[in-house]
């Protein structure tokens, strides 16, 4: 809940309600201070639903440093920073960000609908445009246009899929209900906890905690990818976790590296190979808390699934997200954010409140944003309870169920400019792209402040043999 001399709606309570309880079963909501603002505009109550999301996470940070000795702290949510730090919180300063969206990705008119392609990474471009017929680096949309519309929109996702690639055919909120899908995720809890059976000892180097540092000394292993994990990997690193982030060699995500990695280091494994293996083996050894966003059995399928963790590392947080859930039909499918709002109803719903003549999607990336936050408070409630009882755990969210709670709250409003960025507190950041602003942090733990000590950098700058940072 929030307290009486802030901000409070009926769609914040709503949603702090149900992440407190995701994250605490049976919990009440604790009580938060929310600064005024502007609402997004949406069909949807996305800023509340984003101030509930951020302020889920730092509850559970004030609660960590309670924990740890330094009392109750108040927290305070910033309604505007929230919208924010939901779109983009880094403001280049002199030169820009490239495109987040490939040249062919985006939505197209089928035969008897809407579908949506997502042609980001070259692999899944290539699987789209393959099923399609148009080959060639030099495809373009008038060519992706004229061969989407002689398919029907739920035989082309069903190939594009089949064919290793992302596309979402939009749906209403009705058809998706009944899609085996929808109803596989709607039975699904927010979050699904796996509690460990046997107590371990912690490492001597967490002793380097202290109220505002909570996490210092704790090392964290990224194994994520745009976007949910790498937020919620961000939020743990501002508390003073040693990040660390792994990708494949040829992972690139140049649009928002600049965004996620900020107070992480970034490095590279081949899991292909033994070497990569071997080297993943031996950091996971030594991890406190893994998080990774690959579909379910996907990292099995690398000699690296949940099981394998907790025999590695006794006594790990293991945080794990996927797209459309962790049961039901599309359990392992591909998915994102921009597929996820296609499939469950969200765009389809904008399109019908605004009266546009295509599908109208969330004003920021709120299902991935959202689902990030609820990752690191599901990752400091496994700390926390490890560092009193020595048991790990395991949790498992999706973005499907993240958007089923956003779409049974209360409605938003399309009437309203939003928040003014100039209005933002910001922080010069030093990044390896150029100099930029940071926007500072939607919320405030009284005595603990979030901070980050490196800047955002490149995916890969973390220099071979890969380490933990000495303590």
């Amino acid at each position: 809940m929030v307290t009486m001399n802030s901000v409070s709606t009926p769609a914040l309570d709503h949603f702090l309600a149900a992440f407190t309880v995701a994250v605490r079963p049976g919990a009440a909501a604790a009580a938060i201070e929310v600064t005024p603002g502007q609402p997004l505009p949406s069909a949807y109550a996305v800023t509340d639903f984003a101030t509930a999301a951020i302020g889920t996470a730092a509850i559970e940070a004030a609660g960590l440093v309670a924990d740890l000795g330094g009392g109750e702290r108040t927290v305070v949510i910033d309604r505007d920073q929230s919208s924010m730090w939901f779109g983009l919180s880094l403001i280049p300063d002199g030169w820009q960000l490239p495109s987040v969206w490939d040249a062919v990705a985006g939505d197209y008119v089928t035969a008897d609908g809407w579908i949506r392609l997502h042609t980001n990474a070259p692999h899944h471009r290539r699987a789209a445009l393959g099923v399609l017929g148009v080959g060639g680096e030099d495809a373009t949309r008038a060519d992706v246009t004229r061969m989407v519309s002689t398919w029907s929109a739920d035989e082309l996702e069903a190939a594009v899929v089949a064919a290793g690639g992302c596309a979402a055919a939009m749906r209403t909120p009705a058809e998706w209900a009944e899609h085996p899908q929808g109803r596989a995720v709607a039975a699904e809890p927010l979050l699904r906890w796996t509690l460990g059976e046997t107590a371990h000892a912690l490492p001597a180097r967490v002793a380097a905690a202290s109220p505002d540092r909570p996490l210092a000394g704790v090392r964290v292993l990224d194994l994520t990818r745009v976007l949910a994990g790498p937020v919620a990997t961000r939020f743990l690193a501002g508390l003073g976790a040693d990040v660390l982030r792994i990708d494949p060699p040829d992972w690139d995500e140049a649009a928002v590296v600049p965004e996620v990695t900020l107070g992480k280091r970034c490095g590279r494994l081949d899991l292909r190979t033994d070497s990569g293996r071997t080297a993943l083996t031996a950091l996971l050894a030594e991890a406190d808390i893994v998080v990774h966003g690959y579909r379910p059995a996907a990292l099995e399928g690398l000699g690296f699934g949940s099981d394998v963790h907790s025999r590695v590392s006794p006594g790990i947080v293991d945080v794990h997200l996927d797209a459309y859930g962790w049961t039901g039909p599309w359990s392992g499918r591909r998915g994102f954010d921009s597929l996820v709002q296609m499939s469950c109803g969200i765009a389809a719903t904008g399109m019908a409140e605004q009266g546009t003549d295509r599908p109208l999607p969330l004003p920021v990336q709120a299902l991935d944003h959202a689902t990030g936050y609820l990752l690191a408070a599901a990752a400091l409630r496994g700390w926390r309870d490890r560092r009193t009882t020595g048991l790990g755990a395991r949790s498992n969210a999706s973005l499907a169920r993240t958007a089923a709670l956003l779409m049974s709250g209360p409605a938003g409003t399309l009437n309203t400019s939003g928040p003014l960025l100039d209005h933002a507190h910001r922080t010069v950041e030093h990044t390896p792209w150029g100099p930029a602003n940071r926007l500072t942090f939607a919320a405030t733990i009284d005595g603990a402040p979030l901070r980050w000590d490196r800047p955002a950098s490149r995916l890969g700058s973390e220099p071979p043999p890969l380490r933990w940072l000495a303590r």
